[in-house]
This record gives structure tokens, sequence and C-alpha cells, in this order.
């Protein structure tokens, strides 16, 4: 009998929990909130936790350890009642939780460590994970009360919550809820600037949440119970901020599909940090924020804005940037809010890639556009990070500081949860004008010669009521750069830092804010080579990603340009270290090395795809080596797709470089991957014989693969090779490279090798190379080639 009076009672806490709910505009279809280890509710505002005595139906664990402490002892750190108890898991234990509606559902975490018996809850090292995601990985607290917040979609009639302790150590917790969350919330819409974010798939972890230009904003002055911490520690440049507080100006707009009170309250939007301009209207820098996070993720980034500082419309208009990205250019909030001063609005970023750097920096500026006063504003910034290919949200253990309830509040942070929706009628409405206001967006936005696109066919990036650029992580798409952000990596494309001229265009040495160095591609508009290789590189090196393909970070598209940005390879072309530039040269084992690099990167293009890609374009000016001196094929914007399983070849025009150009493939316009497999054969003549493969000195014009096929036929290969390796190579390992590369150059394709055949060949050759022979070194061995062989100077 006593069972069930506990079990009404916990009905009835839900019930009145569901009220309160209700009034903030959004009824949760799931909501639970357990004190664990309490032996009796526990009140923290105007939401009450349940017992652990009333919530253990929900519990299965080996081993009961619940322990508790006076609230006195944890005063210098939070007063809430919720860390007094906590409970211990000892083996892995399950939270099995009836979710009665499945899509969102936030699951918030609340750790404090402290001692209780034998155990020293800091020294705890466990995980949490849930049916589909790995929550916390070997997560460990010390010395301060936390709060971890996630976002989880969940599509069974359950949510199963499993601690699990690292070897020889134990789980705790202090407390947990689990509530349902509009899906609005956060939409895997791509026309809401959200293109791969997709909500069956992604977990998000909540990493911060701030309240620019005000102070900490309370829970209880929250509709979703979320604190929003200070800006300024972690303000770069704090000299260059000032702060503007103007709480009753903010009027939110719910029918022009911005921001609710739900997405933000009104002190986060009423107050905000600005530049500093000091009435200097030639000011020009960025106010700028770094934010600690995970690297090995991607984030989703929500600014917040809302212009109380002007005193008429279209006056203000900024740049805000994360990293050194452009994620809105020339932002007029004024026509964004609906032709309104004061009005809330927001906008969604994801970031294209993995961080590599534990920083994030934010930066807004001002635009030059109109000539407008210099000013920037930001209101509010929230970033969560998305669970990566595995499933994971486990990173390093980066601690948030929760934050009190009292004056204490600014000891710490606290991660609050971003529930909160619309109601049925404005979100309806707020879907329709959504619609309209990105078709407008849309149509304003293609009045460009060209637009950026996406492999699918659709825009690289989409325009609308959060304006953001995004791109699939699954689809490896690249970052669009800013022309200033590329103009600024290159000194303003400095001809000092040309690094190499083709026959689309110059390459520049760059170095992006982060420091990260990278080869810029620009497109001379008088080249021959124009929009289409442009596209087509992109598209090629969008579906697939290699350690022996060059990798495309972004490209640039603003005002008819065509750039491309690609990894730096600090050793430039192989070219170069063969002749004609003085750089040092390889020996016969790099050689040999580069050779069977950039074979792995061709093998892959033929094979690692559903249809194959044939480069077309292979020679030693596109094969890259990196400071380990890595081979990396480079350059597609001459790449085709194989021929259908039906098909034999690809019809097509001839393109080329001359010289590597397969002969059959010239004659009959039919492509196979057997023409990049003769353009490799002329690659591996001319990285044993150091010479280009068409020397217009000579009388009589022989190219390289003619002149060299002629010595291999008669045996004597050794004759002509680069006279630096003179005395340097195997006799075995040199005829296994010159059959390699005279079957490479037959005259038909059905008689040349594959590209795997090509690669295991080379393989060998490098084994026999690095044979040793008993009681023979290498560079007294009497079994080299060329020792004494005189060197054959020219092609005649």
């Amino acid at each position: 009998m006593m069972g069930y009076r506990k079990f009404d009672l916990f009905i009835w806490v839900l019930s009145v929990l569901c009220l309160g709910w209700l009034c903030s505009g959004f009824n949760p279809a799931d909501i639970y909130l357990i004190d664990c280890g309490s032996p009796a509710n526990t009140s923290v505002g105007n939401r009450v936790y349940v017992a652990d005595n009333l919530a253990s139906k929900f519990l299965s664990t080996p081993k009961d350890v619940v322990a508790n402490i006076s609230l006195k002892s944890i005063t210098s750190f939070d007063d809430s009642p919720l860390y007094q108890t906590a409970r211990i898991f000892t083996e892995s234990s399950k939270y099995t939780f009836s979710i009665s509606q499945s899509g969102r559902h936030w699951i918030r975490l609340y750790f404090y460590p402290f001692v209780f018996g034998g155990y020293d809850l800091s020294k705890a090292k466990f995980s949490v994970s849930t049916q589909n995601h790995v929550l916390l990985g070997d997560f460990s607290v010390q010395n301060a009360s936390l709060v971890k917040e996630f976002s989880v979609n969940v599509t069974s009639d359950s949510l199963v919550i499993t601690f699990t302790p690292s070897n020889n150590s134990f789980a705790f917790l202090n407390a947990i809820e689990v509530v349902s969350v509009p899906n609005q919330l956060i939409t895997d819409d791509a026309n809401n600037g959200l293109h791969g974010l997709t909500t069956h798939t992604q977990a998000l972890e909540t990493s911060w949440r701030v309240n620019m230009g005000g102070p900490t904003v309370s829970f209880e002055k929250d509709t979703l119970w979320r604190t929003w911490v200070p800006d300024q520690s972690f303000q770069v440049n704090a000299n260059l901020a000032k702060y503007v507080s103007n709480i009753a100006a903010v009027t939110y707009d719910a029918g022009s599909a911005l921001a609710t009170k739900d997405i933000a309250p009104q002190t986060v939007y009423g107050t905000l940090t600005e530049m500093k301009s000091a009435d200097d209207t030639n000011s020009n820098f960025n106010v700028s924020w770094e934010f600690t996070v995970d690297p090995g993720f991607q984030y989703l980034v929500r600014f917040h804005f809302c212009d109380v500082v002007s005193k008429s419309l279209y006056q203000l208009y900024f740049n805000v940037y994360l990293d050194s990205l452009i994620v809105a250019r020339d932002l007029d909030l004024s026509t964004l809010a609906t032709n309104k001063l004061a009005v809330p609005y927001y906008m969604d970023y994801v970031t294209t890639s993995a961080a590599v750097s534990n920083k994030l920096r934010i930066s807004i500026g001002p635009s030059p556009l109109n000539n407008a006063y210099p000013n920037a504003i930001l209101n509010g910034l929230e970033i969560m990070k998305l669970n990566n290919s595995a499933g994971s949200l486990g990173g390093a253990n980066s601690l948030v500081p929760s934050s009190n309830s009292s004056s204490k509040s600014n000891v710490g942070v606290i991660v609050g949860a971003g529930v909160g929706s619309f109601i049925a009628v404005v979100l309806a409405a707020i879907l329709f004008v959504l619609y309209r206001r990105r078709k407008r967006l849309a149509d304003q936005g293609h009045s460009k010669t060209w637009l950026p696109f996406s492999i699918n066919g659709t825009n690289s990036h989409t325009m609308g009521r959060k304006y953001g650029t995004t791109a699939s992580a699954a689809s490896n798409y690249s970052y669009r750069f800013p022309f200033g952000v590329v103009q600024e990596a290159t000194n303003n494309f400095d001809e000092s830092w040309v690094i190499g001229i083709g026959g689309f265009g110059k390459v520049y040495k760059g170095v992006l804010n982060d420091g990260t160095k990278v080869a810029v591609k620009r497109g001379n508009p008088r080249s021959q080579q124009g929009l289409a290789e442009f596209r087509t590189e992109i598209e090629m090196l969008s579906q697939f990603r290699h350690r022996h393909l060059v990798s495309l970070i972004g490209h640039c598209d603003d005002d008819s340009e065509m750039i491309l940005v690609y990894e730096y390879m600090e050793n430039g072309t192989l070219k170069s270290h063969l002749y004609g530039s003085g750089h040092p040269s390889l020996s016969w084992k790099q050689r040999l090395e580069v050779c069977i690099g950039a074979a792995r990167g061709l093998h892959y293009l033929h094979t690692g795809c559903a249809k194959a890609i044939i480069h077309r374009d292979v020679k030693s000016a596109n094969i890259l080596l990196n400071e380990n001196l890595m081979a990396k094929v480079a350059d597609f914007g001459l790449s085709k797709k194989g021929p259908e399983i039906d098909q034999s070849h690809v019809s097509t025009a001839v393109k080329g470089s001359l010289g590597y150009l397969d002969p059959e493939y010239f004659r009959r316009k039919k492509l196979t991957e057997k023409s990049d497999v003769y353009s490799f054969g002329v690659v591996l003549f001319e990285v044993l014989c150091a010479r280009p493969v068409l020397d217009p000195s000579l009388t009589k014009e022989m190219n390289l693969d003619e002149w060299a096929m002629e010595w291999q036929k008669k045996g004597q290969l050794e004759q002509i090779i680069d006279s630096t390796l003179a005395g340097k190579i195997r006799p075995d390992s040199l005829r296994k490279f010159g059959e390699t590369a005279e079957k490479c150059l037959a005259d038909c394709g059905v008689d040349r090798p594959s590209m795997g055949d090509v690669l295991w060949n080379l393989e060998y050759a490098l084994q026999l190379q690095e044979a040793e022979i008993p009681g023979d070194a290498e560079e007294n061995s009497t079994n080299t080639i060329g020792e004494q062989s005189p060197q054959v100077n020219n092609f005649q």
C-alpha cells in the first residue's frame, strides 16, 4: 500500500511540473527530475526533484551506495541542495526512462565531488552513454560543481542511460534531468542553414552559453531554466569593447519568425557588447572572444542579435566571423528584423569541418557598406558540440563549473538547458515567413555570374532566417572563403609569395588567421582553363579524402573570382626536386617512396569510388611533397568519371599535358584509367633520369618516353639514370623499375597494367633496393648500377 502512495506522489509531482512548463508555452511529453541519493523531494526554484527512493524503479544497479553531506560543506562552491547527496556506482548501472513521445530530449547530469566513507568522488573516472551515443568518456570531476547538458533524439519507447566505471574506479551522480524538447528548437532543415545536422543521428552537448555585455542571467529569469554567463572572461582584448544595456527596448515580434523568449530571455537581448569606436569614423578593428572547445568535433554556433543601440533604421552594418571565416557579411538587422529596431534575431552556423584547435574564436567587425559608422554588436552566444562519426561526444574533459542561484553565481559557469519552443499557431507562422524570407534572400544572392554548388546539385550553402553557411560533413565539402580572407592570407596576392604558375593561374603561399599554411590557386580570367575546371576540382575533391591526394580546404567565388585553397605542401612539386629548380636531389629510396605514394593515390581514384575517377593530367608537376616528402596527387581540374559498367571507355575531347599524353587516347579520343597509367609511366622515367619530358634544345625532338624506351629495350637503362644516383641503385631494383615503366608505356591500353599492379611492382622494387646482401654494404656494393658506366648527357 505504501508503494502505491509513493507512486501517486510521484505522478502528482510530475503533474505540477508539467503545469509549470505549460506556462512557458511548451508542455513536455516526458519530464524526469531526480535528486540522486536524496531521501526526500528537493525544491530548486519552482521545480521539484523527486527523491531517489521514489525514482528507484528507473535504476538498475548491482550495488546501492548512497552518499550525503551537509550543505555547509559545499557552500564555498555552490549552495544548490542538489549537491548534498549523490549515488555512487561501483559497477555498470543503468537508468531506464519510458518515453511517451519520440523526438529530442535534453539530458542534464549534475556532478559535485565530495568525500563519503571510503569514496573520494574527485577520483571517480567513468563513462556515460545512451543506446546510440557516448556522452562522456573516461570522465572525471575535480573540485567544482558541474552540469553537463546533452540533446539526443530518442526514437524508441525508452531511453537508457548507462554509467560505466573505468578500470578499478567508480562513477557517481548528484542529480539527473530527462525532459522532452521541441524538435523545432534544433532543426535539420537545410533551408534553415543547418545542412548536415541530422536529427535522427546527431547528439549535441552544450559547451557555452554567454550573455554579451551583461551580468549573469540566472535560471529563475529564463523560461527554460538556463543560466547565461558574462562574456568579459572570454574577450581577447577588452579595451576594444564597450557594453550597452537597454532591456526595456526589446520587443519580441512573434509574427516575424525571429526569436521568442524561449530562444533567449529579454535580459540577454537587452544587453550587448559593441565596438569601442570612440567617435572615430575610421575605426577598423574586430571585437573577439575565444572559447575552449574539444578538438576533433564540429560545432553548432548560435548567434543572438538585437539592435538596441541604433537611433534609426539602416544605420548598423557589420560582419560576423568564426575563426577566419565570415559567417555573415554586411549584416543588416533592420532588414532581417522586419524593418524594426530592437527586435531579437538569431542565426545558426555549423562549422564545416572538425575543429583542429582547442580554441574557437568569434569576432565581429565593421562593414564598409553604405559608408556606415564603424560599429558591430553581439548580444548572446551559444556553442554546442556535435557527435563525431562514431556517435561519440566524449572528448577531452572540458570542465565547465556551474553557476549559483545566489550572489555567488559569478564563481562558475552552468551549461543550462536550451529547451523551449513556440506554440502551434506561432510555429506555423514562423515556418511560412521563414520560407518567404529565405526565398527572397536567395533570389537576391543569385545575382552573381555563377554560383557555388554541391555534389548533389544544390547550392553549397543556404541563407534564410538563420543566415548560416554550412556543408555536410558526410560529403567532405570545403569551406567557402570570403575574398577578403584570401586576400589577407596571401598578403593581398603578393607576387613574392607566388610558389607556382599553371594553366589555371598562379599559386600563392598563404597563412590563415589561425596560423595554418595553405596554397592558394587563383584563376586567371584570361586562362584557357576556367569555370568548368574550377567546378570539377571542387566536385572531385568533395567526394573523397585520401592521404595521398591533396586536400581541398576551401574555395572562393566572390565577385566572379575562382580561387581554390589547398593544404600547403612544404616541399613543392616532384618536378622541382628532379631538375631545373636547385632543390636538393632525392635519393633512390626517396624517389621510390614518392612513386609508391603517387601510385597509391591514383589507385584509390581508379578503384576507391563507386565509379572510377580518371585524373587525365598525371605529371611530375602535379605530384606534391609535404614536409616529410610524402607524395600527394594534385590538380583535378581535368579529371573525368570513368566509363559505366557496360562501357569500355569515355569518349571525350583530348586534354592533358604534352609529353605525358597517352597516344591511344590522343588518336581515338577514348579515355580509360589506362591513360593515367601511361602518363604515370612517363613520370617513372622522369624520376629515373631527372630530365624534362620535352627538350626543345635538341636538334631532333624526341619525347622522354620514346628515348628512355630505346635504352630499356636495349637492356642498357643504367646508361641514362640521373648522375646523382650513380652507384646507388641495386640492379634488381632498377630492373623491376624499368620493366614496370615499360609495361605502363605499352601502345595499347589493354596491355598496360592496372595502377594496383604498378603499385605492387614499385613496392617490390623498393624491397629489392633495401634487401641486405651479407658482407656487402650498399655504399660499397659491386652490385650497384652506373658506378663506372658512362652517362648519356643528351637525348641523342
